[in-house]
Order: structure tokens, then sequence, then C-alpha cells
């Protein structure tokens, strides 16, 4: 866990961005969902957030119980994101865009958070 309540906006993050899917096409998928009795399945990433690389350049202080006795003064320069950053949310949501994009799903009309991937009759959607 990282202290995300000591950046500064413009110093060490420029925008903050946390993916929510609009109501709507949540409706308009369940119904669909249902009227055309299709399975529906579920999935949460716990671990989503540790998961988007950084574009900036992010430091951190070592944490307590884990400092290096010989380097108390020194710092870690983080690659992937931790919890509590402010850019964690826009990290994670980047990286899983590109990597459905690149594996051919496309990106939802109505909603950007919804990715569909079609291929003769099977249908899925992120």
């Amino acid at each position: 866990m990282v202290q995300g309540y000591n950046q500064d906006e413009g110093v060490d993050y420029e925008e903050t961005f946390t993916p929510i899917a609009r109501i709507e096409p949540i409706r308009i998928l369940v119904a669909f969902i249902t009227h055309m009795e299709i399975k529906l399945y579920q999935m949460d990433v716990k671990s989503a957030l540790l998961n988007g690389y950084l574009k900036e350049e992010v430091y951190v202080s070592q944490p307590p119980g884990f400092e290096n006795h010989d380097f108390l003064n020194r710092v870690f320069k983080r690659d992937k994101a931790l919890y509590s950053l402010k850019q964690a949310p826009r990290a994670w949501y980047e990286s899983l865009s590109n990597f459905l994009i690149e594996n051919g799903f496309q990106r939802g009309k109505v909603d950007n958070t919804l990715f569909i991937k079609s291929k003769g009759e099977h249908l899925l959607i992120v």
C-alpha cells in the first residue's frame, strides 16, 4: 500500500481515471442475455490495480518492516502500480484495454468500458 494522499496533482501525477461501467449498458446486456438464454459468467480481478505499468516516474519509501538497514536513505522506483497510487486505476485500465484490443476485441460504442469479440455464432463480452 502506498501513501497516495501524499501525491500532488501536476507534480506526482497528471490525471486520474477510474473505469466505471454505466448502468444503461449493463441493463441492456442483462436483458439481452436473459432474452437469448445465454450463460453469464462474472469474475473479479482482486489484484487488478497491481497489474498496470506506470508512465510517470514514481518513487516510494521502503515499507515498514522491510527496510534495508544498509541503505536507509534510499527509495524504490516503481515500474508497476501499487494500491493507493492515484495512477493505479488508469494504469490497470490501459493495460487491460490494450490487451483486449490486441486480441481482437472492439471497444463498445455506447460504453467504452465494454469490449466485444465475435467469431461465427459466438459472442464474448468483457
